[in-house]
């Protein structure tokens, strides 16, 4: 009961800081947190060492925790390493993914492109949902690359990239949507240069688009 207790309020504190629930730069004060997490103080210690290694919140010894901030050098950092990974994964599942893989790239396009008609119309009240669908959608597009380990590693990475997205609230519209649909037609015909290509574009237009707005600042 205790591990299921601690695993539940690892998975919330973490959902809560990586979509803004928990704004950057917030001192975590333990007590606070029982209270809202139903955790215990020493479970929630451990949570939030755990979250410290992920680079989602900062240890400052006696002082206790904050959720770690944001810049415009962080963002630009953590979108390289999200290119590298992603761009290093693409070709290994194109390569290997078989018709139910392709099939669980159609699907989620599906459901993102949905939510992008949606912003799109104006109708921009179900943020969270559009980047779960929209990191739901790059994950699906490597999953057949054949490492757990890379593809934990992504994972991990594309929170703190969607952590950035979540504080500037980044959407460009018909150019960011154009560009999935150019990714998913890129896996029907397993052309994983152009996916390289046009994902480079994709990850580096929107940190242009981030910085230029200021938000970060």
């Amino acid at each position: 009961m205790a591990t299921s207790i601690a695993d539940r309020a690892y998975g919330t504190i973490r959902a809560d800081i990586v979509f803004g629930r928990l704004s950057p730069g917030a001192r975590l004060r333990l007590d606070r947190l029982a209270d809202v997490y139903g955790a215990s103080v020493s479970t929630l210690r451990e949570i939030l060492s755990r979250l410290s290694s992920e680079g989602l919140v900062i240890a400052e010894g006696q002082r206790g925790f904050r959720v770690a901030s944001v810049s415009p050098a962080g963002f630009e950092d953590v979108a390289a390493m999200r290119l590298l990974l992603e761009t290093y994964a693409l070709p290994l599942s194109f390569s290997a993914g078989d018709l139910e893989w392709e099939s669980r790239v159609v699907a989620a396009h599906h459901k993102l492109a949905f939510m992008e008609r949606r912003m799109l119309a104006g109708d921009q009240k179900d943020t969270e949902l559009w980047k779960r669908y929209d990191r739901e959608f790059h994950q699906s597009l490597i999953e057949a690359c054949g490492s757990q380990t890379l593809l934990d590693l992504y994972g991990s990475v594309f929170d703190q990239y969607l952590r950035y997205q979540m504080v500037a609230v980044v959407f460009r519209g018909e150019i960011a949507a154009e560009e999935h649909r150019t990714l998913l037609d890129s896996v029907l015909t397993r052309n994983a240069d152009r996916a390289c290509a046009v994902l480079t574009q994709h990850v580096n237009g929107c940190v242009a688009y981030t910085l230029e707005s200021g938000a970060l600042v």
